[in-house]
């Protein structure tokens, strides 16, 4: 489509960026393939593979790990598919015979092969299952396994399937402490697809990176050595990111020449007149009115409720919209899908949950309330629209947020920069740990198994043994606990399980929330938004990992409030940075949630605040940290009170550019400020990782502290508001309300600061 004359003609529009449509480059189908193969795929209307499904199905074939890294929609599931199809094609043709793989193994001597597909999540691990299923030579058993499959569907999967679709935390929680039930599988694993790889990042990326070098480890005891094929649409450095994540020293092949085609795409940068959100709810609705289907992303669950209602009251069309997000109770979920795929949808408002590959064709549209946090993101959000030959329109509204501002004033970081690089520590020892806790009790810890787990494993596992966790023997480390050691580490820091939102008069569940943000969302007095409707909640009980709820009509929202504190623990490394010293290191947060404001739905005016006795949360993370001299104090003249004003801002406005120089979003990283703090006995801006053990980010912080903090002083000089807003240091997740904030003496002190 092309872009609409209201659209393009409307004074909002600051930027338009036009890709023409691309033609595709198509290659031979590799003479490896067997015929059988070859006829199940151009029977399913494949006539010819392009060239990068042929490289990377080739490099595959050859037992070479492959980082794979083509635009959305290039057709990468082919790559992969292509050589385990050839692989798995004897245990077709033998299921279609009739006969057991062991029964044909002991009269011919033919070896069993399998292969292993895992999925951040489970709807795209059935999405690809459907796709495998419609591309497959008949006889060939293809399987899904997950938290959701039954008994005889896992037994199945185990003993019968050549190819299993399934995520990390099935692996981790399920098949790894079974593996002698499922050595059969994983002694004739062949190949191993990590899907959406740019996803495993930071502290859930070093996790999986665990439970992926525990699957090493296991299938090299039971005789396999799988080839892994990493896929992602938005990567850079692949091979490097690739081979940390798998534990392997060089760097994996990359393919990243897309040769499929693409058609014609306009991107739009879009400035606000009012707030993001109520604009793109008005983009929803136009754009549904003028007959595309559209997926609208937006930054929280809340937003997406409030975006799809919105544009429901502005449609005049009578077409439909929903929300769509994290939360919901899958069967929920897949109709939402299902509907989107039909066309009974023509719009959805939805988190980052619909993000990843899940195939939803002949999309026209896509807004995004808010820049996403990472390029990545943007540029996969981004190509969820126009699949086939359909031209796409994407359409990035601005909020008010430093990032956001800074974006639109130098469109350049978007389209002129590659993406990020993949933040990954797979040695933090908070990860490590528990890993190798969980392997030693899978089997005993050999010093060879440095490796799969690295150069500090046993530096870690010594460590491990003195706390009494793992017992050391002349020959390894051995675990002697009588409870799962996998059930003590939480691949995706949602603390536990989440705590269930149940409807009080009938037990109804509703949905669910994770633990790490309950006390902030589901507190006594909090309003809870699900599927348009608005919840009260009447009790939360943390303790039962429930939340209470009745359904109200009110006319205000609910923000939180709390307070944070940081001792350091630990300096890693320091070093000038302008007028001041920057540091890194281990730190401990202790963060409580006080109370919260009711505000306005209408103008967001605060009506009140109410007090809530809550527990104080403790963990230990990584931080780097600012100090400011004595000296720089004393020439900035200002009073105890205007100091802790300026830092304050200033910590806002950098935590809010930190995703322009680290794949993170604000979310993910916190910050605290004080005009003395008691550890280092100065002036002092903390940001920090939001992780217990860390995320990378913050030590990302240290290393580009210049660029980022000119950034943050650029975006507080240029900002055109007189006393600080959202474009500059306004904080959405300030636990104080915003309160004590001065913009014109933040950007004096980054000013004196850098010199």
């Amino acid at each position: 489509m092309a872009i609409p004359g209201w659209l393009a003609h409307d004074p909002r529009v600051v930027c338009v960026r036009h890709r023409d449509a691309l033609d595709g480059q198509c290659a031979e189908w590799p003479t490896w393939l067997p015929g059988s193969v070859r006829d199940a795929v151009t029977g399913a209307g494949i006539e010819r593979p392009w060239l990068h499904q042929v490289m990377a199905a080739d490099a595959a074939w050859a037992g070479q790990h492959v980082a794979v890294s083509t635009a959305t929609a290039s057709g990468k599931s082919l790559g992969y598919l292509l050589p385990i199809m050839a692989a798995t094609a004897v245990r077709a043709q033998v299921a279609s015979l009739g006969v057991t793989t062991g029964d044909l193994r002991s009269r011919l001597g033919v070896a069993r092969h399998t292969a292993l597909y895992l999925a951040p999540t489970k709807a795209l691990a059935h999405d690809q299952w459907a796709a495998a299923r419609k591309l497959g030579p008949s006889g060939w058993q293809v399987s899904c396994l997950d938290g959701d499959s039954s008994s005889m569907e896992r037994r199945f999967a185990r003993d019968y399937a050549s190819f299993v679709l399934s995520n990390p935390d099935m692996l981790h929680r399920s098949v790894l402490p079974n593996h002698s039930q499922w050595s059969g599988f994983l002694g004739s694993l062949r190949y191993v697809v990590v899907d959406e790889a740019h996803r495993y990042r930071g502290v859930f990326g070093s996790q999986v990176s665990g439970v992926l070098r525990r699957l090493r480890r296991l299938c090299h005891a039971y005789g396999a050595d799988p080839v892994f094929v990493l896929t992602s649409a938005t990567a850079s450095d692949a091979g490097r990111s690739g081979a940390l994540l798998i534990g392997e020293n060089d760097p994996l092949l990359e393919v990243c020449q897309d040769a499929s085609p693409h058609a014609a795409r306009d991107v739009v940068l879009w400035r606000p007149a009012t707030d993001a959100p109520g604009e793109a709810s008005d983009l929803l609705a136009r754009l549904v009115d003028d007959g595309q289907q559209v997926i609208t992303f937006v930054a929280s669950r809340t937003q997406a409720e409030l975006i799809a209602l919105r544009a429901t009251d502005r449609i005049g069309s009578g077409r439909r919209v929903a929300s769509y997000r994290s939360g919901y109770l899958a069967g929920d979920r897949r109709e939402l899908e299902s509907r989107l795929r039909s066309g009974q949808l023509a719009g959805v408002a939805a988190t980052n949950a619909l993000e990843l590959g899940i195939d939803i064709t002949g999309l026209d549209a896509v807004v995004m309330a808010g820049f996403p946090g990472t390029l990545g993101s943007f540029w996969q959000q981004s190509g969820r629209a126009g699949r086939g030959d359909r031209d796409a329109l994407v359409v990035m509204i601005a909020r008010d947020d430093p990032l956001d501002g800074h974006l639109l004033d130098h469109p350049e970081f978007i389209f002129d920069r590659p993406v990020e690089q993949t933040v990954l520590h797979p040695q933090n020892p908070y990860v490590l740990g528990p890993q190798l806790a969980a392997a030693a009790q899978e089997a005993p810890l050999k010093p060879a198994d440095e490796r799969w787990f690295g150069p500090t494993m046993t530096s870690v596992a010594g460590t491990l043994s003195e706390r009494g966790v793992l017992r050391a023997r002349p020959s390894g480390w051995f675990w002697t606990k009588d409870y799962r050691a996998v059930d003590e580490i939480d691949l995706r820091g949602s603390h536990d399980h989440p705590v269930e939102i149940v409807e009080a008069d009938t037990g109804r569940v509703l949905g669910s929330v994770d633990h790490g943000a309950a006390d902030r969302t589901v507190h006594e007095g909090a309003v809870y938004l699900h599927q348009g409707e608005q919840w009260l909640v009447v009790q939360y009980l943390p303790d039962e990992s429930v939340a209470l709820v009745r359904s109200v009509e009110l006319p205000y929202y609910t923000q939180p409030l709390g307070t944070s504190e940081v001792r350091v623990v630990h300096t890693q490394a320091q070093r000038r940075c302008g007028n001041g010293v920057i540091c890194r290191g281990e730190v401990e947060l202790s963060s409580q949630v006080t109370g919260y404001l009711r505000r306005d739905s209408l103008t967001s005016d605060v009506w009140d605040e109410t007090p809530l006795e809550l527990p104080r949360r403790q963990m230990t993370t990584q931080s780097m940290w600012w100090l400011i001299p004595d000296e720089v104090v004393a020439r900035l003249s200002f009073s105890v009170a205007r100091l802790g004003a300026a830092v304050h801002a200033a910590e806002h406005t950098a935590i809010g550019l930190l995703p322009a120089f680290a794949p993170c979003d604000r979310w993910d990283i916190g910050g605290l400020s004080t005009a003395l703090h008691p550890d280092t006995q100065l002036c002092t801006i903390f940001v920090h990782d939001g992780m217990p053990g860390g995320s990378g980010y913050a030590e990302r912080g240290f290393d580009v502290a210049e660029a980022w903090w000119r950034a943050a002083l650029e975006r507080l000089t240029s900002c055109d508001c007189e006393t600080g807003c959202p474009s500059c240091c306004v904080s959405p997740k300030c636990g104080n309300g915003n309160r004590m904030l001065d913009k014109s003496s933040a950007a004096e002190l980054l000013s004196v600061l850098l010199g």
